[in-house]
């Protein structure tokens, strides 16, 4: 993480008009653009096309990929890439999140409010379900990257203040809090810390970390999957994991 280069990026970017003509830019938004400017600063590395592919950066180490949505998108085309190059795919996450909300009539922007909703690791372990039977590929490392972001929202939605049900309108990103990169099971396996027993369901998980049930279910999934723990049986109609 470089948090400096990350701010130049911001800098470079960030209310700046950016081209819309190209394959690769067509609908960009901040967040994605950010990003690719921070882990590829020359452009001639960027939007290259590969097998078919117009890939975000294409370097020395391989493809990155910059996802910022649903990781299912990505399936096909990383089945196509994985056969020849490595690839790191990257998942950006707002561990902390502020809401600002966009009235397009006026133009005026509100003030930013703090979200409660902060997404950790392991959302985007749960994520990682979407890819998950690429998960084991030698050739795929994964980048979760734990950000600041402030979420500007328009008030279209359907309630009498406009807010619910409302679109999304752009991500800025503020700062980068956190890397993890996940390409093995051992690197999963670190996440697992001594606050997890030997023997663990996925309600253990879910009050070790302060995450809901579903999303510790749904990254147990992905941990067998990966070689990271295994199920050793039930407990009533709970399933019982250990660490590998």
């Amino acid at each position: 993480m470089d948090q400096l280069r990350f701010n130049e990026a911001c800098k470079k970017i960030i209310g700046i008009p950016r081209k819309r003509n190209s394959i690769g830019t067509i609908g960009e938004k901040t967040l994605h653009a950010v990003l690719k400017e921070y882990f590829e600063p020359y452009c001639e590395s960027r939007e290259v096309k590969i097998g078919g592919y117009v890939c975000d950066i294409v370097g020395e180490n391989g493809v990155m990929e910059i996802q910022t949505g649903d990781l299912g998108r990505l399936r096909k085309k990383l089945e196509t890439l994985l056969e020849f190059c490595s690839v790191t795919v990257v998942y950006p996450m707002a561990a902390v999140k502020n809401l600002m909300w966009l009235n397009e009539e006026t133009g005026e922007l509100s003030k930013k409010r703090r979200s409660p909703r902060k997404m950790t690791v392991w959302d985007g372990i749960a994520e990682l379900y979407r890819i998950k039977g690429l998960l084991n590929s030698e050739r795929l490392r994964i980048c979760l990257c734990l950000m600041e972001i402030n979420e500007i929202r328009l008030l279209n939605g359907w309630s009498q203040d406009g807010k619910k049900g409302s679109s999304r309108f752009d991500r800025i990103p503020v700062r980068i809090l956190e890397e993890i990169y996940i390409s093995c099971s051992d690197d999963y396996k670190m996440l697992l810390t001594d606050a997890v027993p030997e023997s663990f369901t996925s309600r253990d998980i879910a009050e070790a970390f302060n995450i809901n049930i579903r999303t510790a279910q749904t990254a147990l999934n992905v941990m067998t999957y990966t070689h990271a723990v295994r199920r050793t049986g039930r407990k009533g109609n709970t399933i019982l994991y250990e660490k590998l």
